[in-house]
């Protein structure tokens, strides 16, 4: 079984759609299996990670931006690829080091995540953005 779940974004920031993941693995896994993931976007990552405390993310972000400030950042002078705005090269930069997809078991038809572990999107652009996320579920 596939999909294609569709997450609005409003600026850099950690876009979780865990539930809508949930929600569409009761309906079509009723087992065992794999889930993949997968972005079709070059300038955001998926991510697993703590959806305790919302300053994880906010740290998170923080370290990106330090590794991969905006073109117009003195210390990014090198960077050839500015057609598209300063945000959109160091957005493909922090693509390249984030994972672009996620694999997860399934058991009894649900993801097996950790108490404190969510799916997010990560959005790397500063405007809004309609990002898609293919899902893959194979059953065992």
């Amino acid at each position: 079984m596939n999909t294609i779940f569709t997450i609005q974004t409003t600026g850099p920031a950690c876009y979780e759609f865990t539930g809508q993941v949930n929600k569409w693995l009761r309906r079509v896994a009723p087992a065992e299996g794999l889930l993949t993931l997968m972005v079709r976007h070059t300038s955001c990552s998926l991510l697993i990670q703590e959806n305790a405390d919302p300053d994880v993310q906010i740290d998170l972000l923080d370290w990106l931006n330090r590794i991969a400030p905006p073109a117009d950042h003195p210390s990014m002078h090198w960077l050839r690829h500015t057609m598209e705005g300063p945000d959109d090269m160091p957005a493909h930069l922090k693509a390249a080091i984030l994972p672009v997809s996620l694999q997860l078991p399934i058991a009894d038809g649900r993801m097996m995540l950790g108490t404190w572990q969510g799916i997010y999107v990560v959005e790397h652009r500063n405007a809004p953005h309609t990002r898609q996320v293919a899902a893959l579920f194979q059953a065992s």
